[in-house]
């Protein structure tokens, strides 16, 4: 409560104009007759935690969701406007910053699948008005930051350009050259988005707003999903703050219209959880569709960018995690899908700067919604050739296991294996103690890069066959304990698990490798 008595002075208002009630009131629950809530125990455990995690600094609003299924539980916390006293709910509205790019993305696939657009066409078959470069670029190249269009250019993300249309969006980028030869490097770039969002328009033949609204929002359920006009803002739309010195203060008035289709959306948390459902079920783009979108792409020279088509990916403990983050004045949001395991996870604030506590809590979600309380067994570890073979089997089990899940129990397809026993000689060498020992710098350099096309995607192909047999022989409740127990776990039983059903022996790893994992083993 040290925010607002300050507040009250930057915003002119009387003592007293705040009513004295606890920043985080009691979550309000939104009914939903298709689904069906968590148990009350693990209700109250959610609620727990992210009071928990709240409490750590100043806070204005928060609203958090999650599904799983047809599970659904929705907390909302604090206010939506600390000048009025006014709570946050589930209606409350809120800036969608840049997860505005995961909508513009699925309008992109949608129009794809439709046959009136093609991703690996030069942009300028849709967007004319934006001039020739030296390189061609595509609409499959913007999508995953990888066309060498600038981020904003000499503008901070603060800037206000003022109302724009599409042409004057267009127009913010026009004069800036490339800035890599696409395809090269990773260039996370708003601007980019606001091509393909022109390119949405020509190729539709209807207004971006219009498109959305109609063929994304409307099928998702997102029913107060806009575009974040402050002309047509309700009551129910979320003042912005951000922290100075410890304390709330108003956001700076941004207009965001000139960044429409890369961060100029509003909704509700409902309108997210709505969104990550539509997705999940493959109600938006097809399930081919859906995967191509949640699978990073990579350089030209076999590096992995970590981002697919308006998402980005990584491995979690060995879920397969497919996640956009968005950060304005106003607001920070997340919304978080775990496809292999039918999660979604959604978090909206009006605090800016809010990245590290929404994702703070989305992991802590899905340790208390997924993960037991299996004992972890962590490595012994002597020395540093010791921690870069720990290192090594925990990307085989994380890369894995995700992989994995994402491929069986998800849109996801694994790398082809020219051949798995070679893959797992190949991986015993990268790990074998002697040639870490000798040339340290070298081998660390070939872990790290060990799952990516550069490195023939080595620790995927391995690690999903061990989940896909460790699964068979034990089931799937048991192969999502490993994400508690980790990859010493998983990798000694996949050892005793061959032993009993007769795996090839090249499929086993060599007894040096063998040897190490008992040597790590308390």
């Amino acid at each position: 409560m040290k925010a607002l008595p300050l507040l009250m002075l930057l915003l002119g208002l009387p003592a007293g104009a705040f009513p004295r009630v606890p920043l985080c009131e009691r979550p309000m629950v939104l009914a939903q007759t298709s689904t069906r809530p968590f148990s009350e125990e693990l209700a109250r455990e959610f609620d727990a935690f992210v009071r928990a995690e709240l409490a750590r600094e100043p806070h204005a609003g928060l609203a958090v969701g999650v599904l799983r299924g047809e599970q659904r539980w929705v907390g909302t916390y604090g206010q939506r406007d600390l000048a009025q006293g006014l709570p946050a709910t589930p209606r409350t509205t809120w800036r969608m910053a840049s997860l505005t790019k995961s909508f513009t993305a699925v309008a992109v696939m949608q129009l794809v699948e439709r046959g009136l657009l093609d991703l690996d066409a030069d942009i300028r078959t849709w967007v004319p008005s934006w001039p020739e470069r030296r390189w061609p670029v595509t609409p499959r190249q913007l999508l995953g930051h990888l066309g060498g269009v600038t981020n904003y250019g000499r503008l901070g993300p603060t800037q206000d350009t003022g109302p724009l249309d599409t042409a004057g969006a267009v127009a913010l980028v026009a004069g800036y050259e490339l800035e890599a030869e696409p395809g090269t490097r990773f260039l996370y770039s708003t601007w980019a988005y606001n091509l393909l969002g022109a390119a949405i328009e020509a190729a539709s033949g209807q207004p971006y707003g219009e498109y959305m609204r109609e063929h994304v929002f409307g099928p998702a359920g997102m029913v107060h999903a806009a575009l974040d006009d402050r002309r047509t803002r309700d009551e129910h739309h979320a003042a912005g703050y951000r922290l100075r010195d410890g304390r709330l203060v108003p956001s700076k008035k941004v207009d965001v219209s000139g960044r429409f289709a890369g961060g100029g959306t509003r909704g509700s948390i409902e309108d997210l959880l709505g969104f990550g459902q539509a997705l999940l079920d493959y109600r938006l783009v097809s399930r081919e569709s859906t995967g191509e979108m949640q699978r990073s792409m990579s350089t030209r020279d076999g590096r992995l960018t970590d981002y697919g088509m308006g998402f980005a990916t990584w491995p979690l403990r060995g879920h397969y995690v497919v996640a956009h983050s968005g950060a304005q004045p106003e607001t920070s949001t997340l919304l978080l899908l775990l496809p292999g395991e039918d999660v979604a996870i959604a978090l909206t604030s009006n605090v800016e700067g809010q990245a590290a506590l929404l994702k703070r809590i989305a992991y802590g979600l899905i340790a208390r919604l997924l993960e037991g309380e299996e004992h972890r067994l962590n490595a012994r570890l002597r020395d540093s050739v010791d921690a870069l073979v720990n290192e090594g089997l925990s990307r085989v089990f994380g890369y894995g296991l995700a992989y994995h899940h994402w491929a069986a129990h998800g849109p996801g397809t694994l790398p082809e294996a020219a051949g798995l026993p070679d893959a797992f000689a190949r991986v015993t060498r990268l790990l074998d103690r002697t040639t870490i020992a000798r040339e340290p710098a070298t081998a660390r350099a070939r872990i790290l890069a060990a799952h990516e096309p550069r490195g023939d995607e080595l620790f995927i192909q391995v690690g999903a066959h061990m989940a896909r047999t460790l699964e068979e022989a034990l089931g799937a409740e048991a192969l999502r304990g490993y994400s508690s127990r980790g990859p010493l776990a998983f990798f000694n039983d996949y050892l005793a698990v061959c032993e009993t059903r007769g795996c090839p022996e090249p499929l086993r790893f060599d007894e040096s490798l063998r040897a190490e994992l008992r040597r790590l083993t308390p």
